[in-house]
């Protein structure tokens, strides 16, 4: 084995590594908001049981998929196209707004609606 194809293996381990430890909080923070919350979808009202549950997905208030309250106050329960809406909103807004985030979530907006108002109201006078 060379030096590059080690290299290759080595990153593939940490991939799936990473991926299995993803799949694995998901389906748990995904079977304690099934259990905290009506089978329901919080926008379109659509109802859901044993058999369509699987598009019944757990959207994080904050798209932050690290912060998983016990309580459940992160999440709600989407249907699969409710749940891309809001993230396609999401990227729309930052888009719109040049939004970033520090890193925990919190959105920091760069947008400045107000910078020309000062030279906005000397030309009017």
């Amino acid at each position: 084995m060379n030096s590059k194809s080690g290299k290759t293996d080595k990153l593939d381990k940490v991939i799936a590594d990473a991926r299995r430890r993803s799949e694995d909080r998901g389906h748990s923070y995904r079977e304690q908001a099934l259990k905290l919350f009506p089978w329901i979808c919080g926008r379109c009202g659509r109802e859901f049981n044993r058999v369509n549950l699987r598009e019944l997905t757990v959207h994080h208030r904050d798209h932050n998929h690290d912060n998983n309250p016990d309580d459940g106050s992160n999440w709600e329960l989407l249907c699969l196209y409710c749940h891309d809406n809001e993230h396609a909103r999401y990227v729309d807004l930052a888009d719109k707004f040049q939004v970033q985030t520090t890193g925990q979530g919190t959105p920091v907006s760069t947008c400045k609606p107000f910078a020309e108002l000062g030279n906005m109201l000397k030309e009017k006078k």
